[in-house]
């Protein structure tokens, strides 16, 4: 669809056609690191059931311990998932395969944007776990956030293809410093720059959104009541 898109005017796009394969290449590679809707049930059922008890009793921190189950399900599922789609996008012919990185300095950058993307869609998500505890079901807010941040963060339409107006105003949320950035640092669409500031603000939203979840957390666990025993 992009390509016959692309054959009338390339000129009019935001993106190069070789930068838009890396960026959907890429997506696909890396989509068990970014995917939107992926949730733990085991956390879901953990607090709709009250056997969330059990992890208070852990001199643990809870919320250390659902955001490192979390990162380490993403990263562990990318390990398994990235490198077959990454060797058949390689081999396939110009511009219908993966490009390289447009310089070292940019795939250095990349490899450090994409690390923050992951802590900044955990930081987020875990503000959907913790809402379970507000909720007699997480599903509702668990399904209306899934598709906001996919939609916000790029995953359906690559961010260049925005309005600018919208675009401009997307750019300072936090769905903007997820998988955005790093696939079009990647393929150069975002360089110089802009790529140290886009940086800054993903480690901006990370301090952010885990102070904003460890405050409601704590909130949240003060007016937990457990019957039963």
């Amino acid at each position: 669809m992009f390509r016959a898109f692309y054959a009338e005017n390339p000129q009019s796009f935001p993106m190069e056609f070789s930068q838009l394969t890396s960026y959907i290449w890429l997506q696909q590679a890396l989509l068990a690191l970014f995917m939107t809707w992926f949730y733990d049930n085991d956390i879901f059922m953990s607090i709709t059931s009250g056997n969330v008890a059990y992890e208070l009793t852990r001199p643990m921190d809870l919320y250390n311990i659902w955001f490192t189950k979390n990162l380490a399900v993403r990263f562990s599922r990318a390990a398994l998932r990235c490198l077959p789609i990454l060797l058949v996008a390689v081999f396939l012919p110009e511009p219908y395969g993966i490009s390289p990185p447009v310089s070292l300095f940019a795939f250095f950058m990349f490899i450090i944007s994409m690390l923050l993307a992951v802590f900044c869609l955990t930081a987020l998500n875990m503000l959907v776990y913790i809402s379970a505890f507000y909720t007699v079901s997480p599903i509702g807010v668990r399904i209306v956030f899934s598709a906001l941040t996919e939609f916000l963060a790029g995953a359906i339409i690559p961010l260049p293809f925005f309005p600018e107006k919208i675009l401009k105003i997307i750019s300072l949320t936090p769905f903007a410093s997820m998988q955005n950035l790093p696939l079009r640092i990647y393929g150069g669409n975002i360089s110089g720059k802009d790529v140290l500031s886009g940086i800054m603000l993903q480690v901006f939203w990370i301090i952010v959104l885990i102070a904003v979840g460890r405050l409601w957390m704590t909130k949240a666990l003060k007016k937990v009541v457990l019957q039963g025993g």
